[in-house]
């Protein structure tokens, strides 16, 4: 009888008590986000084909996800006032109203607010899903359900590409964004009847307000490097670039100030402390990736006739390298985490000297190995840069960090689609996409990011050179 108690929770249990339909709502919620940007990403090029703006492709991305950290930084908040229900619907909506504006969009402009309003509406519904698991589901059976989300999460890799490429070959582009505002509208109507909850929460944390101009800075500041791209002039792009990384640093000191209200772990990017290294490597890389989801498409469609189904599945080699890698990688023991952290983080580094040379002249199959490196590198690190830090931070810090890993890797995401759109628009992108251009501009997104991955590389090395504290053993009285 012992026995079978201890035993792990299964999915019967899940089943015996009553979740199956709450963990479902939440893995229909993560997949409209999870496979958002891959369906974008494939669509790009037909997107750019009809409406223009190709030199706003990069700001599709940063605004998306500088929605999804505003969202993200918001959502515990906004579930202890509103309620989880309230929340969850709110967020539902919002994203449905951004796939509406995207799929009307009758230029770029209309396309970006949309993108900004999918990325608010669903990057709040992937933080509350996981607040949701922490609030209603029994603690025995929050591995079974994280593991139906993470396995949602790998589905999107191939669907996600699925759903694009089929709407970007049938020429129907805006039936890519309806197909996800259906989607939308059936999920807010579901949380609305099906989900209950209210965030308790001590007192002190109730009485946070909502870090909206904090937010406000570290936004403005990404715009910022973003608009230098438009028009690339020696004056004014550096100038740009410079506001916008001043505005990001005032929010990293008005954030340093908040005390326990903080996002960030104190010292964030500061490599002299376990936490700082661990952060400035997660932006850099995260930074120093993106310009395949960005830019892969469109011009693996212009350079080798690759349709957008096939392309589609290269950029998403990424996701699926990342899953492969976690899986293989898990069960390595502690003592083997810095050379796996080691290990992932120079992988990342090969693969983006890979793609600066394969994607000017191919082969495809190069560009498609490149991809998946990539994701391997990160899934052969990140749980263990997770695994170490969390060791080797300040108590006060170690769930600080775990919660902030998220947003600043979404930073990196909307800082590297910033500096991609600079690059790119630099060697040309904007103005033409005839082969000869579309060649430099494959290179230089790739190679002008190197040095940032190469901070990202220094900052790993860091990380592992400080010492894991002796194991404490417990004296017996």
């Amino acid at each position: 009888m012992g026995k079978r108690e201890d035993r792990p929770a299964g999915w019967r249990d899940l089943r015996q008590a009553g979740q199956v339909g709450q963990l479902v709502l939440l893995c229909f919620g993560v997949w409209l986000h999870a496979a958002d940007g891959l369906m974008v990403a494939t669509l790009i090029p037909s997107i750019i084909g009809d409406i223009g703006g190709a030199g706003f492709i990069a700001w599709t991305f940063a605004l998306y996800e500088l929605g999804s950290i505003v969202a993200g930084a918001s959502s515990a908040l906004l579930a202890q006032r509103l309620g989880l229900r309230a929340a969850m619907t709110g967020g539902a909506l919002v994203y449905l109203v951004g796939c509406v504006l995207s799929a009307l969009a009758p230029e770029i402009y209309t396309m970006l607010l949309g993108r900004l309003c999918q990325g608010l509406g669903g990057g709040g519904l992937v933080a509350l899903s996981f607040v949701t698991l922490n609030v209603s589901f029994p603690r025995a059976l929050l591995a079974r359900a994280m593991a139906a989300i993470s396995a949602v999460w790998g589905l999107s890799a191939f669907t996600g590409p699925l759903v694009g490429g089929v709407f970007a070959d049938l020429d129907l582009w805006r039936g890519g964004f309806w197909f996800f505002a259906l989607q939308a509208g059936l999920l807010a109507l579901w949380i609305f009847l099906g989900l209950r909850g209210r965030i308790a929460g001590p007192a002190e944390q109730r009485q946070h307000h909502l870090p909206l101009g904090r937010l406000s800075v570290l936004s403005l500041g990404v715009i910022m490097i973003a608009a230098a791209g438009i028009e690339v002039t020696p004056y004014r792009s550096p100038l740009l670039v410079l506001a916008g990384l001043c505005l990001i640093t005032l929010f990293l000191v008005l954030d340093g100030r908040r005390g326990a209200a903080r996002l960030l772990p104190a010292r964030p990017f500061d490599p002299r402390h376990p936490v700082g290294a661990a952060l400035l490597l997660i932006l850099c890389f995260s930074a120093a990736t993106v310009a395949i989801g960005a830019y892969g498409p469109a011009l693996m469609a212009r350079l080798f006739g690759a349709s957008a189904l096939t392309a589609g599945y290269i950029v998403a080699l990424t996701s699926i390298g990342w899953s492969t890698m976690a899986v293989v990688a898990s069960g390595a023991a502690e003592r083997h985490d810095g050379r796996l952290i080691l290990a992932g983080s120079a992988l990342i580094t090969v693969s983006l000297l890979g793609f600066a040379l394969a994607m000017p002249r191919g082969p495809l199959a190069l560009i498609a190995l490149c991809s998946f490196l990539e994701g391997a590198g990160f899934g052969t690190a990140w749980t263990f840069v997770l695994r170490r830090t969390t060791a080797l931070a300040q108590p006060e810090d170690a769930s600080r960090f775990a919660a902030a890993l998220p947003t600043v890797q979404r930073l990196g995401y909307a800082i590297g689609a910033a500096l991609a759109g600079i690059i790119a628009n630099a060697a040309g992108f904007a103005a033409s996409l005839e082969p000869a251009t579309a060649r430099a501009v494959g290179f230089w997104i790739f190679a002008a990011l190197l040095p940032v991955a190469g901070i990202g590389l220094a900052g790993a090395w860091r990380l592992v050179s400080f010492p894991l504290a002796a194991p404490q053993h417990c004296s017996r009285s």
